[in-house]
């Protein structure tokens, strides 16, 4: 039986890109694409989806609004909240509304295939990034796996990304160096301006070397 699914992003390359990844994956059907949270309980009433791929941070409604409206009305559909954000306050609020996802989009395309097959069929998933937030919230004095300095929960792959993209090489180049696709770079990133609160490549570098982060 094939994996219904619907896409929610409110930037049009990264619904397009999801797009081109499930297209091509047997035993997966996408249904629609949406670009916020209404959006996506029209398309949940009109074509019932069993599975809903979630950004969190959208204009009209979020993400954890229209999961909250879903869940409510569709208790059964899958609902996967697929994002930048880190925050603790957006991962207890996603779980509570009912998620049972909860990954972030720099993930491998073969991790994230495999996600929603397994979260599809009744399981449930949280990145270890996402999973060591939480851990690291209820005990602040654990032990943490983050370099000195890197207060900005930086994962070792995208410290790796952000090490290439210092050394001024551009997102091919990158790709090329840690054996990335250039998708994946540039959602790696998207999750470190996100996290920097930066969205200019030298300023960027800039920030990370003055700080200790790499």
């Amino acid at each position: 039986m094939s994996i219904k699914l619907a896409i929610v992003d409110d930037q049009e390359i990264i619904r397009e890109g999801l797009f081109d990844i499930f297209d091509e994956v047997e035993g997966i059907e996408v249904l629609g694409l949406a670009e916020n949270g209404l959006k996506a309980v029209e398309i949940c009433t009109e074509k019932q989806p069993d599975t809903v791929l979630m950004d969190i941070n959208m204009p009209v409604m979020d993400g954890v609004e229209a999961t909250k409206a879903i869940k409510e009305k569709w208790p059964h559909i899958r609902v996967i909240i697929l994002t930048t954000f880190q925050e603790i306050t957006y991962v207890r609020e996603a779980l509570q509304a009912g998620a049972e996802g909860y990954l972030l989009k720099a993930i491998e395309p073969t991790d994230l295939i495999a996600g929603v097959q397994l979260i599809s069929h009744g399981g449930t998933l949280i990145s270890k990034e996402i999973a060591n937030l939480l851990i690291g919230k209820m005990n602040p004095d654990a032990s943490s796996p983050q370099k000195a300095g890197n207060s900005y929960g930086l994962t070792e792959r995208e410290t790796d990304v952000l090490r290439a993209l210092a050394s001024g090489l551009t997102n091919a180049e990158i790709a090329a160096h840690l054996f990335l696709s250039v998708g994946t770079v540039k959602n790696y990133i998207s999750n470190i301006y996100s996290k920097f609160e930066i969205s200019d490549r030298l300023k960027l570098a800039n920030r990370a070397r003055e700080e200790g982060v790499i």
